[in-house]
């Protein structure tokens, strides 16, 4: 069976470092962090000083207050995101369309904030308080729900949880969906809102989240120095078309995605799998899936968390899948930046992905000063970088062993 090409025609964001997607690439390209001290919480609680927070966000310029109050604020990232995404691609939804348009997206932990909330009511005035939207607003798919309420998209309606490879596994899945000729478009990608008194409280209990107090330092991907994550929040959506339908509308194209690749560890439920292995084969995998050779990959935007594990792994995976053209691939970690977005970091690299093809210039890993003698591929250190983007691959990797790529490549 011939298998459709899909392409990229509309992207949204909301993230630490803009509340949009252009402004969220702008700042990314010149170098200017989103990490600041955590105000969310009271940083004396926690062995994590900082964290990557959305700034100035107002809900109420995409719903009501009366409909957003029966929503978690990761919720609230992903609608914004969509209806931002879906105008930028000008895809009309209506009756005449509606059933070929699905939503795939899908948070890593979902409605925390109103988890925590919701039980503290409970402990103090009984089940008869709870909100009877408590499991609406909590549940991870509501996300897709509530943007399918609003656009009014009926296509094939989902929501993955794999961890920390959550948004990339969403848009592989819905790029998948399109391909096989079960939805026409699908708006797809990650939401996020972890920054609440007991995520922060796992992740400093698990010790993966960086104690450098200084935000402009904290998030430093492959960097000798590196102690750990800065946890981040927001959303980053993409719509996805098959080619015939957007050109049948005259849509402008950012990038075509051809190629996914999904993995999983068996090894460990926090731990990266030795040498990157399951990372490996995700990489091999879609760039098969893409009819690529290893020649044709220019960038990789890297999981890249700043932890010690994670990036050694990810450039052994990446050296064991190019073997000597790692040495000539751009590779950058934009968490040094928007710190880690978690279920929502795929979608929002997704975008940064396109974007480097569409514009032809290479986001940076800030904060790169000392270099680690098992980190010593290019990082594109502390500068973008201009360079012809012929395709990209953008890494994911999740607790549970959950390892995800997605390959984009110029529309031609």
């Amino acid at each position: 069976m011939m298998k459709r090409r899909v392409v990229v025609t509309g992207i949204g964001a909301v993230s630490p470092v803009g509340n949009d997607a252009t402004a969220s690439w702008k700042n990314v390209l010149a170098g200017n962090s989103g990490i600041g001290p955590m105000t969310r919480l009271n940083p004396d609680n926690y062995s994590a000083k900082v964290a990557a927070e959305v700034k100035d966000f107002d809900i109420e310029k995409y719903v009501e207050k009366k409909e957003a109050r029966k929503m978690d604020r990761f919720t609230h990232y992903a609608l914004a995101a969509s209806l931002m995404a879906v105008e930028d691609s000008g895809l009309k939804i209506d009756d005449s369309n509606a059933n070929k348009i699905g939503v795939w997206i899908g948070s890593g932990i979902g409605g925390m904030e109103t988890f925590e909330n919701q039980f503290e009511t409970f402990q103090k005035r009984g089940y008869r308080r709870v909100s009877p939207f408590f499991v609406p607003m909590m549940i991870p798919d509501m996300a897709t729900g509530q943007v399918s309420i609003y656009l009014g998209a009926k296509g094939v309606n989902s929501c993955t949880v794999t961890a920390c490879a959550t948004g990339t596994n969403s848009i592989g899945d819905a790029f998948k969906v399109i391909q096989r000729g079960d939805a026409d478009a699908m708006i797809a990608g990650g939401a996020e809102a972890p920054i609440t008194q007991m995520a922060v409280a796992g992740f400093c209990a698990n010790t993966a989240l960086t104690t450098n107090p200084d935000p402009k330092t904290a998030s430093r991907p492959f960097d000798m120095n590196r102690d750990g994550f800065v946890i981040g929040e927001g959303a980053g959506i993409v719509v996805l078309e098959d080619l015939d339908h957007a050109l049948q509308r005259g849509a402008k194209i950012y990038a075509e995605i051809v190629g996914y690749g999904s993995t999983g560890d068996a090894h460990h439920i926090t731990a990266p799998a030795p040498g990157g292995e399951g990372g490996a084969r995700a990489m091999k995998i879609a760039i098969e899936d893409g009819d690529l050779a290893l020649e044709d990959i220019d960038y990789i935007n890297a999981h890249g968390t700043s932890t010690p594990y994670n990036d050694k792994y990810e450039t052994m995976a990446i050296k064991e899948v190019f073997g000597e053209h790692a040495y000539k691939l751009a590779i950058s970690s934009t968490k040094s930046m928007t710190g880690h977005l978690l279920g929502a970091a795929g979608g929002l690299e997704a975008i940064f992905s396109v974007l480097a093809i569409k514009e032809g210039i290479l986001p940076p890993t800030m904060n790169y000063e000392t270099p680690d003698p098992d980190c010593d591929l290019d990082y594109v250190a502390n500068e973008a970088r201009k360079a012809e983007v012929k395709a990209v691959l953008s890494n994911s990797l999740g607790f549970g062993g959950h390892n995800a790529t997605i390959a984009f490549k110029k529309y031609e």
